[in-house]
């Protein structure tokens, strides 16, 4: 059997264990292509609201990527990926496991029986294992999350979906933090969605954390304070003020959700200088990096996608919070950017989280900033500037 036979079986055995539902795990190891960091990708199924998809994870040295594909894009992906750039993969399901190696220009391909394995769920969201309950809280109800009954309102399902997860989130990181009573600042905070929920799990699994929501609208900042005080959530307090004006000092973790813009970079720069040892953002519109793409000269390999509007949008997001994520990395921070909630929730679902003191090289973080500006042809992120670089 020839090389690329060998590769189809690999990828056709994929496939069927995705459709028949027997699929639990995809690795492809031994890169050898152009991105030095990147070390493997995993992958699993998994089922959104959108439909079915293979949730496939870049692991780098400093950062994880996820990107959720429907099944012809991870097909292409893998079947190019053996071909050109990882030397080996593994495919396990219910009732086999396929292993696949390269050896010069040869592959070898083998199966191994297996019995008695469970596949777990696909599903993204699993109402049992939400950390947070609906039910007869001032805050749910004030933020018309829940009706009187308790019960979450259908018009809010997608909001408290997308609360829910991002607590899931945030929880294990916390506990991860080293302060006993950490603190944490939430830049942009609106109506406190976030804010309320968290602490309310917090207070419920009996961590001592400090919550502070930062918003410039005093209106509020007001209701936030009278919530809290309502619902008795003592620690939880809300503050006027823009995000550069705040002193995050002594902050152990930033978050910002869907700061405008460059807001997500004066967050992000907040958590930098303060030293915090978590920043999480979700980030929102990205127009500074855009019109500098727009406006310049970018590699001109580039001009199929750039060309485009919706292409050019797509870009300028991914290149905004690739860029940020190789900031943080050198300013002390491991980073991993993935989709938070599925993308029929909100369009908005890119999550870049930030722990410090995992980092990988600051020179190679700043080399690769400086060869993604000048592929796109942009002059400087708003970041830079912030950081001083």
């Amino acid at each position: 059997m020839s090389a690329p036979d060998r590769i189809e079986e690999f990828v056709l055995a994929l496939q069927t264990g995705f459709i028949d539902g027997s699929i639990i795990k995809l690795r492809l190891g031994g890169y050898h292509g152009a991105e030095a960091e990147l070390k493997s990708v995993e992958g699993r199924k998994l089922a959104l609201k959108a439909g079915e998809r293979m949730s496939l994870v870049w692991s780098y040295k400093t950062r994880d990527i996820t990107k959720n594909l429907i099944i012809d894009d991870a097909m292409s992906f893998v079947r190019d990926g053996l071909s050109t750039s990882f030397r080996s993969g593994r495919l396990e399901t219910r009732d086999f496991d396929l292993q696949i190696e390269r050896q010069g220009d040869k592959f070898r391909l083998k199966k191994t029986e297996v019995s008695g394995r469970e596949v777990a769920t696909a599903g993204h969201d699993r109402v049992k294992n939400r950390p947070l309950e609906a039910g007869a809280k001032p805050w749910m109800q004030a933020l018309g999350i829940a009706g009187a009954d308790g019960k979450v309102l259908a018009a809010s399902q997608d909001k408290f979906r997308q609360i829910n997860k991002m607590v899931e989130i945030f929880a294990p990181l916390i506990h991860e933090l080293s302060a006993k009573t950490p603190r944490i600042v939430d830049m942009g905070a609106g109506k406190g969605y976030l804010d309320f929920a968290l602490f309310d799990y917090l207070q419920g699994k009996g961590v001592p954390a400090k919550v502070i929501g930062v918003e410039m609208r005093p209106k509020l900042v007001d209701d936030g304070n009278k919530l809290a005080a309502q619902s008795g959530f003592a620690a939880l307090q809300f503050v006027p003020g823009s995000i550069l004006d705040y002193d995050a000092s002594g902050a152990d973790a930033v978050i910002a959700l869907h700061a405008c813009d460059t807001a997500t970079d004066d967050a992000i720069f907040k958590g930098i200088s303060s030293g915090a040892e978590l920043i999480a953002v979700a980030p929102c519109c990205h127009k500074q990096v855009r019109r500098q793409m727009e406006a310049g000269t970018s590699d001109n390999r580039l001009d199929f996608l750039l060309r485009h509007g919706t292409f050019m949008e797509k870009q300028a997001e991914m290149v905004t919070d690739g860029l940020r994520a190789l900031l943080l990395e050198a300013s002390g921070y491991r980073t991993k950017v993935f989709e938070f909630v599925s993308d029929a929730h909100t369009p908005k679902n890119n999550l870049i989280v930030a722990q410090k003191g995992k980092a990988g090289s600051r020179e190679a973080a700043l080399k690769k900033v400086a060869d993604v500006k000048a592929m796109f042809g942009i002059e400087r992120h708003y970041l830079e500037g912030l950081l001083g670089l």
